[in-house]
Parts: C-alpha cells; structure tokens; sequence
C-alpha cells in the first residue's frame, strides 16, 4: 500500500496533490477539481486513501482506494 494523497490549498491560491510526510507537493494544479482527479488516479494506482482538505486545511472528505477495513455494504 502506498502514501495517503492529501488535496490541499498551496500557497498563491492554487491547489496541490501531495503524499504523506512529503515535503513537496506532486502535482500543483489551478483547481481543486483538477487536484482531486490526479490525487484520485495517484491513490488508485498505489492503492491508498485520498484525503480532500478544504480551504481552511480541515478534511472534507476521503475516498479509499486500498484495503478499506469498513467497505460499502451493497
């Protein structure tokens, strides 16, 4: 399992994609949606949790791309 990928504000308004305990964000993008959809792919391939933070830095929202230990019940 890889590094949680974190969505959050980089400084200069734009946005950036970033793993855990990385001191550099991977990818910087003009939006929020745009870093969402690289954190999204990031996290799918290395089979990690994207955490969407929103302006204020607080998590808004995570989406399991891994070993879910409480998956959907369909």
């Amino acid at each position: 399992m890889g590094k949680n990928q974190h969505v959050t504000p980089h400084p200069g308004g734009e946005w950036q994609v970033k793993g855990s305990g990385n001191s550099k964000a991977t990818k910087v993008t003009s939006t929020q949606a745009q870093a969402i959809k690289v954190g999204r792919k990031i996290a799918n391939n290395q089979k990690s949790e994207l955490l969407i933070h929103g302006t204020d830095g607080k998590i808004r929202a995570k989406d399991s791309h891994g070993n879910d230990p409480h998956p959907p019940k369909g």
